[in-house]
C-alpha cells in the first residue's frame, strides 16, 4: 500500500524558497541540522559556486541531508520534486569528490528530462573545478557524443538506468571506483520498471560505498529497494503528507465526449499565460496538440515516443516562450524545471491519484500563484473520488457525475458553455476543417 506522499512543491529545484518542517528519524543519532552553508564547512570552490547560483539559505531538506551525506551515512530522503533535493546530493556529492581525486560517483534517474536537469546543476556547481567533470548518459541523445564525454574520465555520471547498461556492457566506461551513489525518484523508477535493470547495474558497483536513496513516496517496494542497497540509512522526511500547494487554485469541470475539446478551446480563451495540459497517452498528446496547432496555437509536445532532440527542443521553446502551450505526458509530472507555467489542465485524469500532486505542482512554483483545471468524463468518477480523498477532499470538483449538466463548471472562474465537437477521448475523433465552426469562440492564443 503506497504510503502517503509529500506535498510542500512551493520552489523550483533547485531555487531556493521556504518549504516545510523536516522530520528526520535514524537508529543512530543524527549529524545536527544546519541553518546555513557557512556552517557546513563546503569548500570554496563550491561555496562560491552557491553565491553565483543565489543560494543562501539551505532549503529544509538541503538543511537536514547535507550534514548527514557529509557524514557518510547512507540516506533515504523523501521529498517532492521542488523541494531543493537536487542540491541536496550534488553538494555533499562534489565536496566529496573533491576531497577524493581518485573516486567517481553516479547518479541514477527514471527519465531524461530528470538527468538534464541535474547535469546543469552540477555544471554550475563545479565551474569552480574545471578538472572535475561530469557526463549525462540518457536514450534518445547522440551515442557518439557519450562515447567521446566518457573518453574525457568524467567522475561524475549521471544517468537513466538503460542508455547506462548499453555503456556497461559494452566495456565503454567502469564503476569500480563509484563512492556515492545516488538513486532520484526512486518510486517512479520502480514504477517505470526498472527494478531489473538496477539489479544489473548494482553488480558493477562496489559493495563499499555510500548510497543515497531520494523517492517521493515511501511505498513497500521503494522500502524494499532501500532494505537492499542501503546499509543502516538515516531517513529524512520533509513536508506534511499529500498536501497540494495551498496557492494553487484547484478547479474541475463535468463534460461529455462530445464536448470535450470544445471545452478545453473555451478554457484555453478564457486564460492568460502559460499552459501545460497532461494527456494519458502518446497518441492522444499528439492529437491534442495538433488540433491545437489547427487552431492556431502555439503549441509544442513531449511524450516517451520522441527523440531527446525533440523533447528538449518542445521544452526549451517552452521555457522560452515560444510556445505558449505544452501537451504532455505524465513524462513532465516531474523533474521539469519551468517556474512561469501559469497553468495546468488534466484533459486526462493520471492514472495513478497520486500523480495528480505531481501534475499540479508543476504551477505555482518559487512562490507563485498558479492554476489547475480537471476535465472530468462520467467514468472518471471512481478515480476522482480517490484524487480528492487524497487530498482531504479540499479540491474544488464537481459532485457525482450523473448530479451535473454537461459542461457545468464547479469552481471558481469563467469559460463559456460548449457548443458540441469532437473529442480524442471518447467518441470518434476525426479531422476538422479549417476555421472554427459556426457557434465556437474563436481560438486565437492569448498573450
Amino acid at each position: 500500500m503506497r504510503l502517503l506522499r509529500l506535498m510542500e512543491d512551493i520552489m523550483t529545484d533547485p531555487v531556493n524558497s521556504i518549504a516545510s518542517e523536516p522530520t528526520t528519524t535514524s537508529q543512530e543519532k543524527p549529524a545536527p541540522q544546519a541553518t546555513g552553508f557557512q556552517e557546513m564547512k563546503l569548500p570554496q570552490q563550491i561555496r562560491q559556486a552557491l553565491t553565483d547560483m543565489h543560494f543562501h539559505t539551505p532549503t529544509p531538506i538541503q538543511a537536514e541531508a547535507i550534514p548527514l551525506v557529509l557524514a557518510r551515512k547512507d540516506l533515504i530522503g523523501c521529498a517532492q520534486t521542488g523541494t531543493g533535493k537536487t542540491a541536496a546530493f550534488c553538494i555533499p556529492m562534489v565536496t566529496r569528490l573533491l576531497e577524493l581525486p581518485q573516486k567517481t560517483a553516479l547518479i541514477l534517474v527514471p527519465t531524461r528530462e530528470l538527468a538534464v536537469q541535474i547535469q546543469e546543476v552540477l555544471r554550475k556547481l563545479i565551474l569552480g573545478a574545471p578538472y572535475l567533470r561530469s557526463a549525462c548518459l540518457i536514450g534518445g541523445a547522440d551515442m557518439g557524443a557519450q562515447v567521446r564525454a566518457l573518453t574525457s574520465k568524467p567522475r561524475i555520471i549521471v544517468a537513466t538506468p538503460g542508455r547506462l547498461m548499453d555503456h556497461l556492457r559494452r566495456g565503454r566506461l567502469s564503476l569500480r571506483e563509484v563512492d556515492m551513489l545516488v538513486l532520484d525518484e526512486g518510486d517512479r523508477m520502480l514504477d517505470m520498471g526498472f527494478a531489473q535493470q538496477l539489479g544489473e547495474i548494482l553488480r558493477f558497483l562496489p559493495t563499499a560505498r555510500q548510497t543515497l536513496l531520494f523517492s517521493a513516496t515511501l511505498d513497500d517496494k521503494t522500502l524494499a529497494l532501500a532494505k537492499k542497497y542501503l546499509k543502516d540509512p538515516v531517513r529524512v522526511t520533509i513536508g506534511k503528507e499529500f498536501k497540494a500547494v495551498e496557492k494553487i487554485n484547484q478547479a474541475s469541470i463535468q463534460i461529455t465526449p462530445a464536448n470535450k475539446n470544445d471545452t478545453l478551446l473555451n478554457e484555453l480563451n478564457a486564460r492568460k499565460g502559460s499552459i501545460l495540459i497532461f494527456t494519458r497517452t502518446k497518441h492522444r498528446t499528439d492529437k491534442v496538440a495538433q488540433y491545437l496547432n489547427d487552431y492556431g496555437y502555439e503549441v509544442t509536445r513531449i511524450h516517451g515516443g520522441r527523440s531527446q532532440g525533440q523533447r528538449n527542443a518542445a521544452i526549451n521553446g517552452f521555457r522560452s516562450g515560444k510556445y505558449r502551450i505544452l501537451v504532455a505526458t505524465d513524462i513532465a509530472a516531474r523533474g521539469l524545471d519551468i517556474p512561469q507555467i501559469a497553468h495546468v489542465i488534466n484533459y486526462d485524469l493520471p492514472m495513478a491519484a497520486e500523480d495528480y500532486i505531481h501534475r499540479i505542482g508543476r504551477t505555482a512554483r518559487a512562490g507563485a500563484e498558479g492554476e489547475s483545471l480537471s476535465l472530468l468524463l462520467p467514468e472518471d468518477k471512481g478515480q476522482w473520488y480517490r484524487i480528492s480523498k487524497l487530498l482531504g477532499n479540499k479540491v474544488q470538483g464537481p459532485p457525482p457525475p450523473e448530479t451535473v449538466r454537461p459542461g457545468q463548471r464547479n469552481a471558481k472562474g469563467s469559460g463559456g458553455k460548449p457548443n458540441g465537437g469532437r473529442s480524442f477521448g471518447g467518441g470518434g475523433w476525426q479531422k476538422k476543417k479549417s476555421g472554427p465552426p459556426r457557434g465556437r469562440p474563436s481560438a486565437r492564443p492569448q498573450a
